[in-house]
């Protein structure tokens, strides 16, 4: 029931962070929403801030959960999850680009602390990223010297993609991206499987 609540009362605040943004909610605003009062509010939460916080907090562990569903997955080898994992890395870019109304509120304001907490999801990411790259070297599927060269080409490339999501000015077509995507997921792929490497030495 705890939980329960307090997962409720996170949700209603994310609803209204987007719609009216951040500054404009009240607690009451979220007491009324959530059809709750006040002092069940502040039985979980000191005050905005902490709400505000902990929503966050929970979007970017669903982004971490997303990519840990594809890591943890035992119906697949590496080669598949790490194609899997760039083209989820490449749509949670697009889903939370600041273009999309809702996320452009919730960035803009308190830079600071959501740094620090998209900081931790970040670490998270890449320890995640680091899991399925010495699994595939284990299972001998990826090159050892290439994976060491992955994770910055990966860096790289996410950067990359956030990029065709900034403006209008610069955004290529849908289709476009979309075939960007593709190109860019299978070059890294094919960089650094093993049989893909081994045909290299040899010429």
């Amino acid at each position: 029931m705890v939980s329960k609540t307090r997962e409720r009362l996170i949700e209603v605040a994310k609803q209204l962070f987007a719609y009216k943004g951040v500054e404009n909610t009240t607690m009451n605003d979220i007491a009324a929403a959530s059809e709750k009062g006040r002092r069940t509010i502040y039985t979980y939460f000191k005050n905005k801030r902490e709400i505000y916080n902990a929503v966050v907090e929970q979007q970017s562990n669903q982004i971490i959960e997303r990519l840990r569903a594809i890591v943890d997955d035992e119906t697949t080898n590496a080669t598949e999850k790490l194609r899997s994992y760039i083209l989820e890395l490449f749509d949670i870019i697009s889903q939370t680009s600041p273009k999309r109304e809702g996320y452009r509120r919730l960035l803009v304001r308190d830079h600071k602390r959501l740094s620090k907490i998209f900081k931790v999801a970040l670490d998270k990411e890449r320890a995640l990223f680091r899991k399925l790259i010495d699994m595939g070297v284990r299972d001998g599927e990826f090159d050892s010297l290439q994976a060491e060269r992955l994770p910055s080409l990966i860096s790289l490339n996410m950067g990359a993609g956030d990029f065709m999501h900034q403006d209008e000015t610069t955004a290529v077509s849908e289709e476009q991206q979309i075939q960007n995507i593709k190109n860019i997921t299978e070059f890294v792929v094919a960089g650094v499987t093993v049989a893909r490497n081994d045909n290299q030495h040899n010429t």
